[in-house]
């Protein structure tokens, strides 16, 4: 298994004129090393990977990738509706050291379930290293049917999924179909706790972002079997969650971050910044909570 706990959807901090910021991002994969973050994914939606070249996209990989030095796993997002194309990101990605690729399904396109079955057999087959489905249909318009996961889950190096239904009973039947080394990790930071009690081996989170030592031991929590601590733990952070999705990911934690002066950056268009009621909601919740 790549990892069990919190792995952080990091976010990437652009200047003002649009570059990619790699100082800014050296400050934040310290700042998630010193906080026991278990893992950076690099580059995927919260990474506002849609928004940037093939070359930035697998160049902001290899940087991560170095500064993190192999002490975490680094996970690349390489997920696109066209196979070719996810094909070529992934064989990068794998050539950057990257330890894993995350592959989102394919959107717009809506690919029947052989279509899905196809497109990630294909990835899977272009490189050495793990693969983690990731399901997300509330961005995608399309969800891996259980029993597809369970077929997908028989090829070698796809390990795991990233379940960002919201869907708990989708999440049981997952793990009712899937073997016991295959990963499944919550894509919704609000149902983290119910899912890691099903079975669930951790989160791929965009909270992480902003308070990600609090995100590894409410993780490490349900690993350690110690569900009440989490619980109270996932109920008491449920508020700030929420405000963090108040608007469309990543424009609210970029703000949130801000706010705890951490360099998140900018963000590039079509994604404009966080509307002022936004920025007060977030400031309530951090100051509620004694971060503010």
């Amino acid at each position: 298994m790549l990892f069990t706990g919190s792995g952080v959807a990091i976010v990437t901090p652009f200047k003002e004129n649009g570059e990619i910021d790699y100082p800014s991002f050296d400050k934040l994969v310290d700042f998630h090393l010193k906080n026991k973050t278990d893992a950076i994914i690099v580059m995927g939606t919260t990474g506002e990977a849609s928004t940037t070249s093939d070359q930035e996209q697998i160049e902001a990989i290899d940087y991560v990738v170095k500064r993190v030095g192999g002490k975490i796993p680094v996970i690349a997002g390489t997920g696109i509706n066209h196979t070719d194309h996810s094909v070529e990101l992934s064989v990068a990605a794998e050539k950057t050291g990257a330890d894993a690729l995350l592959v989102v399904t394919p959107y717009y396109n809506k690919a029947t379930k052989r279509g899905l079955y196809e497109h990630y057999k294909t990835i899977a087959n272009s490189v050495k290293i793990p693969l983690i489905l990731y399901t997300v249909p509330g961005r995608t318009a399309v969800e891996i049917p259980v029993d597809l996961v369970k077929e997908l889950a028989e090829i070698d190096n796809i390990v795991g999924i990233k379940d960002a239904t919201g869907n708990l009973s989708y999440t049981a039947a997952v793990k009712n179909a899937v073997p016991k080394d295959f990963a499944v990790y919550s894509g919704n930071d609000d149902v983290v706790v119910p899912l890691m009690s099903l079975g669930g081996n951790g989160v791929i989170s965009v909270f992480a972002n902003a308070l990600p030592l609090e995100m590894h031991n409410m993780t490490q929590a349900c690993l350690d079997g110690d569900f009440k601590t989490a619980g109270e733990m996932q109920v008491k952070f449920l508020p700030l969650i929420k405000a963090m999705f108040a608007e469309v990911n990543p424009v609210p934690i970029k703000s949130a971050m801000e706010l705890l002066d951490l360099p998140a950056g900018g963000l590039r268009l079509p994604l404009t910044k966080a509307s002022e009621a936004t920025v007060e909601l977030l400031r309530k919740e951090l100051t509620a909570l004694g971060y503010l």
